[in-house]
């Protein structure tokens, strides 16, 4: 089985994003796994709390009927590009670390910001 890339857990953040399903993303995710957003003050230190707080995030979209979309872009490095209310609406730049084939980050970004990225037109699902 070849190792997780970087482009492979970006594509699972988009698809977690994308479905607002977090249940396929959570084997990928390092031990010492971290995630950090420049809209929080704090950084999360593990993958039980991200999937926490994940799940919590994922659970206000859906009820709030809330639109959002993660693309497939790069900034210059493989990145997720997310926007809300509509496509052209862009919030965020997202980008992965992996080591030894898991997830060991994920950081939300508005530098680069989502602008600077070159967007694919895919969107996983």
């Amino acid at each position: 089985m070849p190792s997780l890339t970087e482009e492979d857990a970006l594509r699972a953040y988009a698809r977690m994003m994308n479905t607002l399903s977090a249940e396929h993303i959570a084997p990928l995710l390092s031990d010492d796994f971290r995630y950090a957003s420049q809209w929080v003050f704090d950084e999360i230190e593990s993958p039980e709390a991200f999937l926490e707080y994940i799940g919590t995030k994922l659970d206000s979209i859906r009820n709030s009927n809330a639109q959002v979309w993660a693309e497939m872009g790069t900034c210059p490095r493989d990145c997720v590009v997310m926007s809300q209310g509509t496509r052209e609406d862009l919030v965020a730049t997202v980008l992965a670390e992996v080591k030894a084939g898991k997830i060991v980050r994920f950081d939300m970004c508005c530098v680069p910001p989502p602008e600077s990225a070159t967007r694919t037109g895919e969107f996983p699902d």
